[in-house]
């Protein structure tokens, strides 16, 4: 991959027209201004280009014989939506390049054409393409900046996860992520990328559990308008959005055995075919797998196929759960505190120790995933750091809430009822409304038994 640092990179220019002295021009000129042009004599070659490859730029004649321009157009703009078309029309014709513009022309031309108005043009393409890559590069570095695919933990087994990804990264085998729901299997395939070659080319996430099954391959590939009811227009897949960079299939587990075979085509052919299209076409896509799943147990049980287990097993990191690597919570509580505040408190000072020894002894059954949640939760309730316990959600004080039970020993149902009365007003900053509400209570009855019992604890008078 070349530097950023260097001039744009010129635009790939597909040019239609029968004119064989335009064609000799072009092919000439357009080189010179930097670009890169597929020179095609009528609108059939031209259409064949288009279906094998994706340009720039679309420079194309209105009156060819054959297919014309605008039908070249057409179906450019239905393979790709992005590419810039200039029609080349002459004078008497103009009416005809303004109705081009309808069907997705940018500018037009009239001949003889002059090089210094087609190379405006070009340059006018050119930085409207480079701007949506700076923006799509600074959304990615956004995107990095506020915790993307930063590994957190120096645990033994997160240790080893870091080298693996330091490793496969900058290679183009595909990598298989293993390890439990929840525990950050899409954050290690953001590093792979972020530490590939690809690091400044999309990386396109897509859970496979949640796609609908009527429509995975329309998703995955896209479609041609009018490919099947509802395809109201032409679509892009997700390997096609991906072009260049990283897919990201989670839970590929979950994808039906057709979609498999569809699938292993692709990443063997690096060829992809719309629904609705009879021509494939390349793109350059690396993947990265990951499931929670045992693949060599649904292989065994017909549930998966075993060629595209060992395609996309090419590489394999496994990702500890939560539970095997409690060292590394403090560290994780404090990285996900600082992506939902910014408090100058130092890290130190975030987190009281009875709230750390709450979060360190907790099982985590939902891995980074609960813990990131349970930290938004405290986040939110706590005004000034450090965090308490009773900033932490419901079932920690409930769990606490039992071991201090066992510690008091046998207690009468009336002490345990109030026991749970005072713990819920307090969870609720002494809203007793609030505290009715969640132990299914009227205000009423809870107003009595806080009575009874400030009742037994007065002093009788003498």
């Amino acid at each position: 991959m070349k530097d950023s640092k260097q001039p744009p990179k010129g635009l790939s220019i597909l040019f239609a027209d029968d004119e064989e002295s335009l064609q000799d021009l072009m092919s000439m000129e357009l080189p010179r201004m930097g670009h890169t042009v597929t020179v095609c004599p009528d609108g059939e070659s031209a259409v064949r280009e288009s279906i094998s490859s994706q340009y720039d730029c679309l420079l194309v004649d209105l009156d060819m014989p054959g297919i014309g321009g605008i039908d070249v157009i057409r179906s450019v703009k239905e393979r790709s939506p992005e590419t810039e078309a200039i029609v080349l029309t002459g004078k008497e014709s103009l009416e005809t390049a303004v109705a081009a513009m309808r069907y997705g022309a940018c500018d037009y031309l009239t001949k003889p054409c002059r090089l210094t108005e087609l190379q405006t043009l070009l340059d006018r393409i050119m930085q409207r393409r480079d701007m949506v890559k700076q923006y799509h590069a600074a959304k990615r570095q956004i995107e990095k900046d506020q915790g993307g695919a930063q590994l957190i933990g120096e645990h033994a087994s997160m240790v080893a996860v870091k080298k693996l990804v330091s490793k496969v990264a900058p290679t183009q085998s595909t990598v298989l992520i293993r390890g439990e729901t929840g525990c950050g299997k899409e954050l290690v395939a953001r590093s792979v990328h972020d530490q590939s070659l690809r690091k400044d080319q999309p990386f396109v996430a897509i859970n496979c559990g949640a796609l609908p099954e009527n429509l995975i391959e329309s998703e995955l590939f896209g479609h041609r308008k009018g490919a099947f009811t509802g395809a109201d227009a032409q679509r892009q897949g997700l390997f096609e959005v991906a072009n260049g960079g990283t897919i990201f299939l989670d839970e590929i587990g979950e994808l039906p055995l057709g979609m498999q075979a569809k699938l292993l085509r692709v990443l063997e052919s690096g060829e992809i075919r719309r629904v609705g299209d009879n021509e494939p076409f390349r793109i350059d896509v690396r993947a990265v797998c990951a499931t929670h799943r045992n693949l060599e147990q649904m292989v065994e049980e017909g549930e998966f196929r075993e060629d595209l287990m060992f395609r996309i097993n090419t590489f394999e990191i496994h990702l500890p759960s939560l539970r095997e690597r409690t060292t590394d919570i403090p560290s994780l509580a404090v990285h996900l505190f600082r992506r939902f505040r910014q408090d100058s408190i130092s890290d130190e000072q975030l987190f009281s120790p009875e709230a750390m020894e709450e979060l360190t002894s907790h099982v985590w059954p939902g891995n980074v995933r609960e813990l990131a949640n349970v930290i938004e939760h405290a986040s939110i309730l706590c005004e000034t750091p450090p965090i308490q316990t009773e900033h932490l959600p419901r079932h920690f004080t409930d769990r606490r809430l039992r071991k201090e039970l066992r510690a008091l020993g046998p207690m009468s149902l009336k002490e345990l009822e109030f026991t749970a009365i005072q713990e819920a007003v307090t969870r609720h900053q002494g809203s007793k409304q609030a505290a009715a509400d969640e132990l299914g209570i009227s205000l009423k009855t809870l107003y009595n038994k806080l009575n009874q019992q400030a009742a037994k604890t007065l002093p009788k008078s003498a």
